[in-house]
């Protein structure tokens, strides 16, 4: 018998997912939660636990945050990411964080149960036309440019490590497709990235931030 925890935060899903497993006499879903945090308590205290179905986006703590530290317990259990395969970002990092693979909230019925059963024997699960990319992403794979090496201190020590990632791209004069090919994010997230760089650095655009970047750079 394999061990479900569901984790979402809509109460929908998880009964619509929770009806689905339920004609599957070799799955049980043995606990819920409507957060990370929640399921990150939970699983601490549950030490049956075998597989997680987890969404990215929920209240108090996401799906990324929540797999990170939840791989980081002894003998965790296989975390399979729930998304709508809109949110390229936090996919590609919840992957880095040790999840065990991914399904779309989409999917038929019986491909949930066929996810489980392909995580729970210790295969990973992506698709087909993903892999490549999202395995390159894992790795830190990039063998076309050697990235300037720019830690989050003294100037920089407001922004985010994806911060300070774009900011060292604009400077290399890259555009906003070509960061977001390089760092597999849409353009929009590029975009909003921007706008908090430049008013956490008080700069007026990617110019004058290009030029504070390489005059900051060793």
């Amino acid at each position: 018998m394999i061990k479900v925890m569901l984790v979402d935060d809509q109460d929908l899903i998880r009964e619509g997912i929770k009806m689905i497993l339920s004609l599957c006499e070799e799955i049980e879903v043995v606990d819920e939660a409507a957060n990370g945090k929640e399921a990150f308590e939970k699983v601490k205290k549950n030490k049956d636990i075998d597989v997680i179905l987890m969404d990215i986006k929920m209240p108090e703590m996401n799906g990324v945050e929540a797999t990170k530290k939840i791989k980081e317990l002894e003998n965790s259990p296989k975390v399979v990411i729930l998304t709508t395969f809109k949110d390229d970002e936090y996919l590609f990092e919840a992957l880095k964080n040790g999840a065990d693979g991914y399904i779309l909230k989409d999917v038929k019925s019986d491909e949930i149960v066929e996810a489980i059963k392909t995580v729970y024997s210790g295969n990973m699960l992506l698709r087909s036309e993903m892999a490549e990319k999202i395995l390159k992403f894992i790795n830190g794979i990039n063998k076309e440019e050697k990235k300037k090496e720019v830690s989050i201190s003294g100037p920089y020590e407001s922004l985010t490590q994806r911060e300070v990632e774009i900011a060292v791209l604009i400077s290399e004069g890259k555009s906003n497709k070509e960061i977001s090919e390089t760092l597999y994010i849409t353009e929009g997230t590029v975009k909003n990235h921007l706008t908090r760089i430049l008013a956490k650095l008080q700069l007026r655009d990617r110019t004058q931030l290009a030029l504070y970047v390489n005059k900051h750079t060793n």
